[in-house]
């Protein structure tokens, strides 16, 4: 087989609104949502990186590697909290600074929920939520990003009144395992990978009792085959993990050095450079191996929407809450469909396609609350 460079895709350009472009915070949000930045808003960037990056320069150090060393620390909010007091004093002010300005145009979804439901109210809600980071949080084995008992609950009862989906990078059974609702729906390994709920709440217009959708089984044996090699090839680097998610892999570097990281990806891509028909992206602490294949999590919201029987419709209002920059993807999708919210969960300003924002899964589990009590106190205002 012909040995091509594989492109790893890299979208983390950070960007924060300049104290020009925000005049006065404006007491509502508009809707439908702005276009994504950039298109008629003036930005500055908090931080620039490179949106493709060639690891074939890893190895020797030089730009190009201390370029992916710090967009790997970008994506680790966690670690740059805990190193700005010991390093640079200011720099916690100033990463608070940029993201309450951040937030006048990404606003807290919780904070405004009224004028959120306000915009949903006489629609069909359908609810779309990552998973790790949003109903979990992030931990360093991912074999224990275990859902609280409370998190669970509050998705249940969304799910009792709102065709709710699960999308996620995991492998549909992985993920199914840790939320153990079967009346959801289930999107793994980022969309590629649907499978409808076995029981439980079913919405009327929906096409088939158990929706199954696999746009990538053709590449099931060579996401095998790359998997066993991957094992062998970074077992020599400590604290490195991959994840089989059927349908793609994820290389885990959580608990990896980082001095250890950029020659764990020359490792990585030493590996998949025979193999064209796959590329390497990377999330928080996190490299991910998928099929070539023009699907997504944004496809994948438009397959469930479509499945509902949502295809086409003008009352219906999708959300969609997630925290990486693979539900970009589906952000961008309900931007350019002029329907619906994108939430994303961060602590940080980054640039983003959503049009809300939550800090984290305690959060998350807020809204996903009042959600709930809300749609209650509309079924009991209807009653009256």
């Amino acid at each position: 087989m012909t040995k091509q460079n594989v492109v790893m895709q890299e979208e983390l350009a950070v960007a924060v609104p300049t104290s020009a472009a925000i005049a006065e915070p404006s007491p509502c949000f508009s809707y439908p949502p702005p276009r994504a930045a950039g298109s008629g808003t003036n930005y500055t960037r908090y931080t620039k990186l490179s949106c493709r990056l060639d690891l074939a320069s890893c190895g020797g150090g030089g730009r190009a590697a201390n370029s992916w060393i710090e967009s790997m620390k970008a994506l680790s909010p966690t670690q740059a909290k805990s190193a700005a007091p010991r390093e640079v004093p200011s720099l916690a002010s100033r990463e608070e600074e940029d993201y309450d300005s951040w937030m006048m145009l990404h606003p807290s979804a919780l904070d405004n929920f009224e004028e959120v439901m306000t915009a949903a109210k006489g629609k069909q809600i359908v609810m779309f939520l990552d998973y790790d980071g949003t109903l979990s949080p992030i931990v360093d084995d991912p074999d224990r990003a275990f859902m609280s008992d409370e998190m669970r609950e509050a998705v249940r009862e969304v799910a009792s009144h709102f065709p709710t989906a699960i999308v996620s990078g995991r492998c549909t059974e992985k993920v199914s395992s840790f939320v153990k609702l079967s009346e959801l729906h289930y999107a793994g390994s980022h969309g590629m990978d649907i499978k409808g709920p076995n029981n439980g709440p079913k919405h009327p217009k929906a096409m088939a009792q158990n929706v199954l959708f696999q746009p990538a089984s053709e590449f099931l044996p060579m996401i095998h085959e790359v998997y066993k090699s991957l094992v062998e090839t970074t077992k020599s680097i400590p604290g490195s993990r991959v994840e089989n998610n059927k349908f793609c892999l994820s290389v885990h570097f959580r608990c990896v050095d980082e001095k250890k990281w950029c020659l764990l990806a020359e490792k990585v891509r030493s590996v998949i450079m025979d193999y064209p028909k796959l590329r390497l992206t990377h999330g928080r602490k996190v490299l991910e191996i998928r099929p070539t294949i023009k699907w997504d999590k944004g496809k994948a919201l438009e397959f469930l929407l479509e499945s509902l029987g949502f295809d086409g419709c003008h009352d219906v209002f999708p959300f969609y809450i997630g925290d990486d920059r693979t539900d970009e993807d589906a952000f961008k999708v309900l931007r350019d469909r002029g329907q619906g919210l994108g939430i994303l969960v961060t602590k940080i300003a980054k640039e983003t396609n959503a049009s809300f924002s939550l800090r984290e899964p305690a959060e998350v589990l807020k809204f996903l609350r009042r959600l709930e009590e809300w749609k209650q106190s509309s079924q009991d205002g209807e009653a009256q």
